[in-house]
């Protein structure tokens, strides 16, 4: 009697980062997708002055190693004054709205996390500016500008939302495996 497995006739390739699990839920590659393909997202930040509820739009970049986002900031901007004196923050990025399609059913993700600016020069700074560069390399010049700083947001966690009825929590391990794998 032959007690050995079956060997498969289709080679399985192994996982890698670059490579989603075979098996990966339907609605985190939907998830992955979203975080991908979209490029900005509105920011919610608390006014530094009045503890208000205060929303902008930034494009992001994704760094795999924080795991988070990065975004570039100029320091005249209300967002960078509200991040300075409280860094908790939320992102909301959204799937574009389709002609005739109904927009409550808009796939979409609302994002919570710890923003930082890292300190000009420092390897996470660097870091920071490799992930945003990678993603819009034409803003390079305006890098170099010294008003604008780069912000690094840890996520914490996330409201998926990806149709009608089909909403849930996602934790920030699953967030970072997302993120360090490309849709």
């Amino acid at each position: 009697m032959n007690l050995r497995p079956a060997r498969s006739a289709v080679p399985v390739p192994p996982e890698t980062p670059d490579t989603p699990a075979p098996h990966e839920p339907r609605l985190m590659r939907a998830l992955r997708e979203l975080l991908h393909s979209r490029r900005t997202a509105a920011l919610g930040t608390l006014d530094a002055g009045s503890g208000l509820p205060f929303v902008s739009m930034t494009p992001f970049a994704i760094d795999p190693a924080l795991p988070g986002l990065v975004l570039h900031v100029s320091g005249l901007a209300a967002h960078t004054r509200n991040v300075q004196a409280s860094p908790s923050v939320s992102l909301l990025i959204a799937a574009a709205e389709a002609p005739g399609q109904p927009v409550h059913a808009l796939p979409r993700v609302s994002l919570e996390g710890q923003a930082r600016l890292p300190a000009p020069g420092s390897p996470e700074e660097r870091r920071a500016r490799a992930a945003y560069l990678a993603r819009f390399p034409e803003a390079e010049t305006m890098t170099a500008l010294p008003d604008f700083r780069f912000v690094t947001v840890r996520l914490a966690r996330a409201r998926h939302v990806a149709g009608f009825g089909a909403a849930r929590t996602v934790e920030a391990g699953d967030l970072a495996h997302l993120l360090a794998t490309p849709a």
